[in-house]
């Protein structure tokens, strides 16, 4: 573990740090996509009433086969081969069902939906031991971030009001203690200003170990959300909120002196009852409660606010972070390769209607070598050295050996030329999923090398609509032993259903896209899209 800026844990809400370097590198990438507020609000209600629309589309469908099914005894379905690949042939949708989207059931988390993200916010934990410097760093990320809105939670607001019978006995009462925070209430007025909300904190006075009646702390919605407490980190629910945990790291003595120092001098009390309440009390609870949290820290910073270089380090990484998609803040497996005028360029060619066949197909594959090339940096290497023609050597790196693609027949059959042509007598195999009446899950036809389960699988498909048959490919590869964390999914565009579909029933599986579009409509076509890819790639939509 390094003090300076390490990962200890990760997971689907946590921040990655994998080295000082990784951090460095992020320091030279960072970009700041402004969001307007009106039209955010827009998109927010137009996702709502579509996901509703979706639902009930859905739900009518479903009952109506089922009732066809009864009425006509229908035996279950056997396609030949022959009939799927005449059906496969003409026009379909790319990665779209339009059965595919079922409405949660009871047990399914759907918190995560697009139309609840409409400006996911980064969400910040500060942990550490008393008067470590908690406030000091984060008043310092809130200074170097004065472009951005950013707003400070503070722990500490939402001790429990103490009752006329403790307040009898105030110096027996443990502060330090989980059950003085009153954490119920600290979950919900988070809730709400991740979703958007502005809410009203309460401000405890420490001399009367109340909470005032008559007023309120008003906190806005934010880009940056920055949590600050001793134990802000041992609840689980409030961690799982939490985009990246800081831990502040400072000696034992130095907490001591700063803490008699604040109890004094800010909140009306003698030395000799700070002491007997620091030995009685906050020791204890550091050493039960606050230090073993640290173990959930992505980053420990040592010195607290006299650390400029990690907190310089951690705020280039918040911009980065800032400037991503939501949905990357939420998967850190989904990669979005990062945008340049050229990519916008080629992105509004291949989606224009009125383009030529051979223009799209141009652009298209120049987009898809961009994919390809980028899926093939999240491949394992060793280090290798070469002699040069000079006779001096050159250390590099090996590429991954063992690997292979798999196309999902048939739009995923166009990403081929891109793979052969930065990978030299590359394996191929195909997937060819029906996509017309059984909601993408049945599988028809594979064609896979024999050896997959030793090889990374880079997986083909242009379009990310709902995820359903994406899903189906994935699980078929699993079953013929390739591990999830050895397959990356490669497509031009994706729409966000379908990151979250794929994502949740396959966190380990890296997800490598050019862009990420705004939703699918009531038909299940991603918007704004660029139509069925297949057809118009292979010319097939007259």
């Amino acid at each position: 573990m390094l003090n300076l800026a390490c990962v200890v844990k990760g997971g689907h809400n946590t921040t990655r740090f994998l080295c000082l370097e990784q951090l460095e590198n992020e320091w030279h990438n960072e970009r700041h996509i402004p969001q307007h507020h009106n039209s955010t609000q827009l998109r927010e209600k137009q996702n709502r009433r579509s996901v509703t629309k979706i639902r009930n589309i859905t739900i009518k469908r479903e009952r109506e086969r089922e009732r066809e099914r009864e009425r006509e005894g229908m035996p279950e379905e056997t396609t030949s081969i022959d009939y799927v690949m005449e059906a496969a042939s003409g026009p379909h949708f790319s990665g779209l069902r339009l059965d595919g989207l079922l409405p949660p059931s009871p047990t399914h988390d759907s918190t995560l939906t697009p139309d609840s993200l409409p400006n996911q916010p980064f969400v910040i934990g500060v942990s550490g031991g008393t008067a470590s410097g908690k406030t000091t760093v984060c008043d310092m990320i809130i200074q170097q971030l004065h472009d951005h809105r950013v707003v400070l939670v503070n722990q500490d607001s939402f001790y429990r009001g103490l009752r006329p019978e403790e307040l009898e006995h105030v110096h027996e009462y443990n502060f330090d203690h989980p059950d003085a925070f009153d954490t119920e209430q600290l979950l919900e007025c988070m809730g709400k200003l991740i979703s958007g909300q502005r809410v009203q904190v309460p401000i405890y006075d420490f001399k009367k170990h109340q909470r005032s009646s008559n007023s309120f702390r008003q906190v806005n919605a934010s880009d940056v959300i920055i949590l600050e407490g001793i134990l802000v980190f041992h609840d689980q629910g409030v961690r799982d909120l939490m985009n990246m945990k800081i831990f502040v790291d400072t000696d034992a003595d130095v907490r001591l002196a700063r803490r008699i120092r604040r109890d004094t001098v800010e909140r009306g009390r003698d030395i000799n009852s700070v002491l007997e309440q620091y030995a009685k009390f906050v020791k204890p609870a550091f050493d039960d409660f606050v230090l073993p949290s640290k173990k959930y820290a992505d980053v420990i910073i040592p010195r607290g606010g006299d650390n400029h270089v990690a907190i310089d380090l951690i705020v280039q990484h918040i911009r980065t972070k800032l400037g991503q998609h939501d949905l990357c803040k939420i998967y850190p497996n989904v990669y979005v390769i990062q945008s340049t005028f050229q990519i916008r360029g080629m992105h509004t060619l291949i989606r224009d209607r009125d383009i030529s066949k051979h223009d799209f197909v141009f652009y298209s594959d120049r987009l898809i070598r961009l994919v390809v090339e980028h899926g093939l940096g999240h491949l394992p290497f060793t280090e290798k050295q070469v002699v040069t023609p000079t006779g001096s050597v050159y250390t590099g790196v090996d590429f991954c050996k063992k690997l292979c693609g798999v196309s999902i027949v048939r739009s995923g059959e166009s990403m081929e030329n891109a793979l052969r042509a930065c990978c030299k007598s590359i394996k191929i195999g195909k997937i060819l999923i029906h996509r017309d009446g059984d909601n993408g899950k049945q599988l028809i036809y594979e064609k896979l090398p024999k050896d997959i389960s030793e090889r990374h699988v880079l997986l083909l498909d242009p379009v990310l609509a709902t995820g359903n048959s994406a899903n189906q490919a994935i699980e078929l590869l699993i079953q013929k032993g390739v591990p999830e964390n050895h397959i990356i999914f490669l497509n031009l565009i994706s729409a966000p259903e379908g990151i979250h579909c794929v994502c949740k029933r396959f966190p380990s599986l890296k997800i490598v896209t050019s862009e990420i579009d705004v939703a699918l409509n009531e038909e299940f076509r991603v918007i704004p899209g660029l139509g069925e890819f297949g057809d118009r790639y292979f010319g097939t939509d007259d």
